[in-house]
């Protein structure tokens, strides 16, 4: 009986993380103009705050934006798709390792990790060619990614969190 518990368990993680995947990219192409570049207000990071309930919500939210930035219409290339993702999974872990002893506190890694990577390279991959990255544009992109970053988390994230709270979404998956 345990294991069918268990596959039933792993059948439900896979049809969310499906799920959640599929949010991350209808909160995020349709509204290309101001979810990809240096001021990134991507609606679907909302779901960033997942994690924070467990680790097993990294695979949809990291897959989401994989697919986000695979098929962004301004096309940013291996490189965002590769690092962006890359930034969502640490986001995701450190979510879930802070999450457990102060939610709240969880919405610190996706500010930080996309802030720090997304906003180190964005700036390559906007230059146009010929010309050199300065650091100052690095910091500022840094700057910019993280600002935006925290925006959508504070002012989207926190209250989405509160309302998962509320719904006890933890004792559901």
């Amino acid at each position: 009986m345990t294991g069918l518990n268990d596959r039933k368990r792993n059948l439900r993680r896979v049809v969310f993380s499906g799920i959640v995947a599929a949010l991350y990219v209808i909160l995020t192409l349709p509204f290309a103009q101001f979810a990809f570049g240096p001021v990134q207000f991507r609606l679907a990071e909302i779901l960033a705050v997942l994690p924070i309930f467990g680790m097993q919500w990294i695979p949809g939210v990291a897959i989401g934006c994989f697919l986000a930035n695979l098929f962004n219409p301004g096309a940013l290339g291996p490189i965002d798709i590769i690092f962006g993702t890359l930034a969502t999974v640490i986001a995701g872990f450190g979510s879930a390792f802070i999450g457990k002893k102060k939610d709240i506190l969880g919405i610190i890694p996706p500010i930080l990790s996309n802030g720090l990577i997304v906003g180190f390279y964005l700036p390559f991959l906007l230059i146009e060619k010929g010309s050199s990255v300065k650091f100052s544009a690095i910091l500022v992109s840094i700057g910019e990614v993280t600002l935006s970053e925290a925006a959508v988390m504070v002012i989207l994230g926190i209250p989405f969190l509160f309302l998962l709270n509320k719904l006890k979404i933890k004792d559901k998956i």
